[in-house]
């Protein structure tokens, strides 16, 4: 093994320091070295020239970088259904996105809020365009089958004789609503009236509107009951009928016996006219 004196050693590691400085200064004197500011105004009308043409065709700008994409406001107003590909790519939309576009309005859409629901249209895009669309009406084109398949949808059942298959046979109504309709009217013995189909569980307004375009009413198919023979239970049993006018009708009954007239039943404290109304459709007098 070879053994090097301090001196030796000493002169190597000061050889080795100036080999690094002789490499490494230049880079340093380079980097330290103040840099002369180029401005634009000091080149010649030729370089401008160029330059700007180079920086508008590419959107970049040389002291702030590469520039946000700008959108452009329609000229006038438009349909957005009637734009194309190149009428969108004017507005600042890639070829892409404007693809996109009209692959929605091939459908049609008809307002602001369906076109702002196309996700390739910015918000920045919208704002720009919103006060500048018109849009069509928006129409039903029915073709001959459709109408002729609305037509038979719209044959109104007799609601008092009708299944549970003839009723979900109507297009609109629900075969929940379908169940809680027969259900009433099987409670009741049938309906009397249209307005009944508001004691259906959970009617609202609106599915009466759609119901009663489905269902017709005839009186004459109600089941009744003798008021002379049904015994307090069997009259508890209906919707309209509480156990305590129940048991007065039948009372009244023992007392004076039979009933010759229906109307007698106001006899009782416990009717009303607005209960007997209801209840003349359902009770007979044999």
């Amino acid at each position: 093994m070879t053994h090097y004196s301090k001196s030796t050693k000493r002169g190597i590691v000061v050889f080795t320091l100036l080999l690094l400085a002789i490499f490494v200064a230049p880079d340093l004197i380079q980097y330290f070295r103040p840099k002369p500011e180029i401005r634009m105004e000091q080149w010649s009308t030729p370089e401008k020239e160029v330059t700007e043409k180079l920086r508008s065709q590419s959107g970049f700008n040389y002291h702030k970088g590469w520039k946000k994409k700008r959108f452009s406001r329609p000229l006038s107003k438009f349909d957005p259904n009637q734009y194309s590909l190149e009428e969108w790519m004017a507005l600042g939309l890639s070829e892409k996105q404007s693809a996109i576009v009209l692959k929605f309005t091939s459908r049609k859409i008809y307002s602001n809020e369906e076109l702002k629901r196309i996700f390739v249209i910015s918000d920045e895009l919208f704002q720009l365009i919103k006060d500048s669309t018109y849009y069509p009406e928006r129409t039903k084109n029915l073709d001959k089958y459709t109408e002729y398949k609305l037509e038979q949808k719209l044959i109104k059942v007799d609601i008092n004789r009708a299944s549970l298959d003839e009723v979900l046979q109507a297009a609109e109504i629900t075969a929940f609503d379908a169940k809680q309709i027969i259900r009433t009217r099987d409670n009741f013995g049938g309906f009397y009236s249209l307005s009944q189909l508001s004691e259906v569980w959970q009617a609202t307004p609106e599915k009466i509107a759609v119901w009663e375009k489905y269902i017709r009413i005839d009186p004459e198919n109600i089941r009744t009951m003798n008021i002379n023979t049904a015994s307090a239970k069997e009259l508890s049993l209906h919707p309209y009928i509480s156990w305590n006018l129940a048991n007065s009708l039948v009372k009244l009954r023992s007392q004076n016996g039979f009933y010759k007239e229906l109307r007698e039943i106001k006899k009782s404290v416990l009717m009303t006219d607005e209960l007997y109304e209801k209840l003349k459709y359902y009770l007979i007098v044999e």
